[in-house]
């Protein structure tokens, strides 16, 4: 699985500021909630994703917002991490107090204040050789994981502590294939080649 399956809804965004949102299970009228709020649905690799381009933090936010609320009314199992929605998050200028980046091995965070160093630790990030570096601990399950950026991200934020999370997607292409799913009749094998004789 990949971190944005966790969840019935996912909300992120790519590195070139797109915001996007999975539906990771049937959600009674979804894509007219999402297309409604003004995403765009696209196919890709065995899902459907719905897009935002890249705009204004404050545009992204009412539409993402807008879609979220509609979601909620049939699930809570909402994760959002979208930098691209917070008006802190989509300046490229201004660099954020804590960013906290997902790779393949590992959950890490820089935090240029103590304050935001002691956020950070009440939710399991621990001190990574630079200072100010920090990571969450490697035996940490992927869904662990996310749950424990999701309570660092919302109390950062409750705070007034900029945050971006970086979630190693660096565009819609690079987003995950939807999982396979368990049952699912195997794909029959290849014929061997046909031999012909020759004459």
């Amino acid at each position: 699985m990949a971190l944005t399956d966790h969840s019935d809804v996912f909300i992120g965004s790519t590195g070139d500021g797109w915001t996007f949102v999975v539906l990771n299970r049937r959600i009674r009228n979804g894509a007219r909630i999402l297309t409604g709020a003004g995403f765009t649905a696209r196919e890709h690799q065995g899902r459907t994703l719905y897009l935002l381009p890249p705009e204004t933090a404050q545009d992204a936010h009412e539409r993402a917002g807008v879609a979220a609320y509609g979601l909620m009314a049939h699930t809570l199992d909402l994760v959002d991490l979208a930098w691209t929605t917070r008006q802190h998050g989509a300046t490229p200028s201004r660099e954020p107090d804590v960013t906290i980046c997902f790779t393949d091995h590992a959950v890490t965070a820089t935090a240029a204040t103590d304050q935001a160093a002691a956020v950070l630790a009440q939710h399991g990030f621990t001190p990574a050789g630079a200072k100010r570096q920090y990571a969450l601990p490697p035996g940490l399950g992927e869904s662990d994981a996310v749950s424990a950026v999701v309570r660092a991200e919302s109390h950062l934020y409750a705070d007034g502590i900029s945050v971006r999370i970086d979630l190693d997607i660096a565009t819609p292409q690079d987003i995950p294939p939807a999982p396979s799913r368990p049952g699912a009749a195997p794909a029959p094998p290849l014929a061997p080649p046909v031999k012909r004789r020759s004459r």
